[in-house]
């Protein structure tokens, strides 16, 4: 029995060996990045994810630029990836997107956004979705949108201003919500018997925190609720709305939802009532959380910048003097003369870093400035990398708005991607710098704000405020 024992034991114990060692060194015809695939399974996934304070280039990713240089390999979540810091390579991933590369995301977070969500789509289809969503956030129908934005930012502020102090991330989100959820489906809580934004709070938590299904972890938590208030009770309440709307069609259209039903009704439509929930959901979804974290860390830019504030107060009253009438709604014309807000929602962004990764997947093997990458593996392009390249800005971590005088950013390029890069430019851009630039116009022309506790930032590598943003807001005489 003993020899039995001992060769079963033998065996098992070579064969861990063996896959410990094939973990480690993956197979490749070529030559691979340099890098770390991790221990077994976990791969590198609780460095990635491990919190920090920096502003700075993800520790994680900085350690391993300094030992490895702008390409190299890791694991993360159980999966080979190539992480690029290298301007030259995303620019190439972005290019080839649809034909060398396709937007991948980890399993993680398609378990709760669901496995046939629409950033999973790809060619045709997703073009389709893309000019579905244009047709709501291109020019002309964001030039219709100003005044609605300016209402409710003016409204919200009012009120705030009668409170003893607001939590700005969680205020502003709440704003950008119910504007989003009304152009959208016409959707307004007060009349409402069930919170739809309630359903959507509880994945915030669950895509920035440790990506492994373990109870009592706030993913966890986040699938638990998927199935009871988050995407399953959100799901439903759109699906609800779409039939009554079905059932009783608007003769003319006064949302995205009208429009969708019209295509959903057209002749050999490709559109699909799920395709089309999905999307309404990705959209209500994307809408207020990165834009209220945006603004939240540009309204603290602000406070710790005095001179930025002075120079941004300025060119907003100049806009208000030029008027006949000072309390007229701010026209397009306005709007597009904002020179130096631009330069300050820019300079946010890049410091901001919200999407600290852009994941990829390649489709066929690649060869790259002498490397491999697999068929298969997937690709992982880091903006905070490429937004704080020393080599491109100077003096990076910096608050320098005055940076962008004279330069064109209003798409992505090699060395800015705060809105993502390529065909999967984020569709929502200008609508999310209308808002912000609007919330700036009336916040330093009308009021004046204190803070008064957090302000912490918390990078998981998402960026977070965990206690919040509150101020004082007091209305200028």
């Amino acid at each position: 029995m003993w020899p039995i024992a001992l060769c079963i034991a033998t065996f098992v114990i070579m064969s861990i060996i063996h896959w410990s060692y094939s973990w480690r060194n993956p197979k490749c015809n070529g030559k691979l990045p340099p890098g770390s695939m991790g221990l077994p399974l976990l791969g590198e996934t609780l460095q990635f994810f491990a919190p920090n304070t920096s502003s700075d280039i993800p520790p994680f990713i900085k350690e391993r630029m300094e030992r490895y240089g702008p390409i190299f390999r890791t694991n993360l979540v159980g999966r080979p990836v190539v992480v690029s810091t290298d301007p030259d390579l995303n620019y190439f991933i972005f290019q080839q997107e649809g034909q060398l590369f396709q937007s991948w995301y980890p399993d993680t977070f398609t378990e709760i956004f669901g496995r046939q969500n629409v950033g999973s789509l790809h060619g045709f289809m997703y073009k389709y979705l893309k000019n579905m969503v244009l047709n709501l956030f291109g020019p002309e129908s964001l030039k219709k949108m100003l005044s609605e934005v300016e209402q409710a930012t003016c409204r919200n502020l009012n009120q705030w201003s009668c409170q003893d102090t607001v939590e700005l991330k969680e205020a502003t989100a709440r704003m950008i919500f119910d504007l989003t959820a009304k152009k959208l489906i016409s959707y307004d809580q007060e009349k409402s018997s069930e919170n739809l934004r309630e359903n959507f709070v509880a994945f915030i938590q669950g895509l920035i925190s440790f990506p492994l299904d373990i109870p009592g972890t706030a993913y966890h938590k986040c699938l638990q609720e998927s199935g009871r208030l988050g995407r399953k009770n959100a799901m439903r309440m759109l699906k609800n709305m779409l039939k009554q709307r079905r059932a009783m069609p608007r003769k003319e259209q006064s949302d995205f939802f009208d429009y969708v039903i019209e295509e959903l009704n057209k002749d050999g439509t490709v559109l699909t009532e799920a395709i089309a929930l999905d999307l309404m959901f990705v959209l209500l979804f994307a809408s207020f959380e990165t834009t209220s974290l945006a603004i939240t860390l540009a309204t603290k830019f602000l406070s710790d910048h005095p001179l930025v504030l002075k120079k941004l107060t300025e060119e907003h009253e100049a806009i208000l003097e030029k008027r006949e009438n000072v309390d007229s709604e701010l026209t397009w014309k306005e709007y597009k003369s904002m020179t130096f807000t631009f330069q300050f929602i820019n300079e946010t962004v890049r410091l901001a870093n919200i999407v600290p990764g852009i994941f990829r997947k390649a489709l066929r093997e690649i060869q790259f400035k002498g490397y491999t990458i697999p068929a298969g593996w997937a690709v992982m392009v880091c903006p905070p990398a490429v937004h704080l390249n020393p080599a491109k800005y100077e003096d990076p971590l910096a608050f320098n708005p005055w940076r962008w005088e004279g330069l064109e950013s209003s798409c992505a390029s090699k060395h800015f991607m705060a809105f993502g890069g390529g065909m999967r430019f984020c569709v929502g851009t200008e609508f999310a710098k209308m808002q912000m630039a609007v919330f700036l116009h009336c916040l330093v022309t009308k009021y004046r704000w204190q803070a008064i506790r957090g302000g912490d930032i918390v990078r998981t590598p998402g960026l977070q405020f965990p206690n919040g943003l509150h101020v004082k807001i007091s209305r200028t005489n």
